[in-house]
């Protein structure tokens, strides 16, 4: 009889535990029901709403509330800098617009667009040595592509930017870049560009816009550009990354000329390579205390075309290659 109350025991406290178990999975699965993990419920209610590449990208409308009008505002500050850089008569900059360089209000692929920098951001810069907030790499551009000076990242234009961007990054993934952004890889020719070649490359295919003086073509107001120069005083001053060749020569090859794509380029690897020596080869503004730039030498990129260096290469072979060192 004791033996059989023992068995019977076993049998219960066996029984009791099994439904514990199944009680504790029915919870669960309840609960994850109701409340799925964030990257499933994401999958679930937005398939698309991870980009995986800057094409992927469809536009959106701002929303009609303080966020969405921010955001407008820095659109149209983006596509219209000359608005802002030249108040009351006072020059305070060139004459360019962001959308110059990042091309369709920052949308394009590979024209170093604006999507997903929000969360990529901060992020270390080697020119600067440091860890750097998206506003204070948005003023290196006020200060160099724009040849200007840095705003207060408190001001409403700063926080427009910053929220235009956020608002056309609301698809990107958070902590990673995503193909499309920055520059194409091109192959580097293994000799020094020839900015002579470029010349008869630019009378081919850049002069239509951008005029055979390089001095762009201006709005009908005056105010800014439809077609920028690519040197001359209202140009990028020369501390700026369109000043590096390989840099210029990644932004042409795709895209320029105009309606060149990363996937329909016009112009080759060396085409594109000997243009950017042509471009820099002129005048420009001059970016003050450029000698600050890249406290650690050794992040200074190979094309940086001014001192001081890590090497005993000579600064004109920063500026035109071979980069074979």
């Amino acid at each position: 009889m004791e033996e059989e109350l023992r068995k019977s025991g076993r049998i219960i406290r066996y029984v009791i535990g099994l439904s514990i178990i199944l009680v504790c999975f029915i919870v669960l699965s309840l609960y994850f029901t109701i409340h799925p993990p964030i990257s499933q419920a994401m999958a679930t209610e937005h398939p698309d709403s991870i980009l995986t590449h800057v094409d992927q990208y469809e536009g959106i409308s701002f929303g009609d509330n303080t966020e969405g009008k921010l955001a407008a505002e820095g659109e149209k500050l983006i596509k219209e800098t000359y608005n802002y850089f030249y108040k009351d008569g006072q020059k305070i900059g060139n004459r360019l617009a962001c959308t110059n360089c990042h091309l369709n209000g920052g949308t394009k692929a590979f024209a170093a667009p604006y999507i997903g920098l929000s969360g990529v951001f901060p992020i270390y810069i080697g020119r600067e040595d440091k860890i750097e907030s998206l506003e204070e790499r948005i003023n290196g551009c006020f200060e160099r592509s724009m040849n200007g000076q840095a705003i207060d990242v408190n001001s409403m234009e700063m926080r427009a930017i910053v929220t235009y961007i956020k608002q056309i990054s609301t698809k990107a993934p958070i902590g990673k870049r995503i193909a499309g952004q920055g520059f194409v890889k091109i192959v580097v020719p293994e000799r020094a560009a020839n900015p002579k070649t470029g010349a008869v490359i630019f009378q081919k295919q850049c002069q239509s816009c951008h005029g055979n003086t390089g001095q762009g073509v201006k709005l009908a107001n005056n105010k800014g550009y439809q077609y920028p120069p690519l040197w001359g005083e209202d140009s990028y001053n020369d501390g700026a990354g369109m000043a590096r060749l390989l840099t210029a020569a990644k932004f042409i090859k795709a895209n320029m000329p105009l309606g060149a794509t990363y996937e329909a380029p016009v112009l080759s690897d060396e085409e594109a390579y000997d243009v950017a020596a042509y471009i820099n080869s002129f005048p420009r503004p001059v970016k003050a205390n450029k000698e600050k730039d890249y406290p650690n030498l050794e992040k200074k990129p190979k094309d940086s075309p001014y001192p001081p260096f890590n090497d005993q290469i000579s600064q004109l072979q920063h500026k035109y290659g071979p980069y074979n060192f």
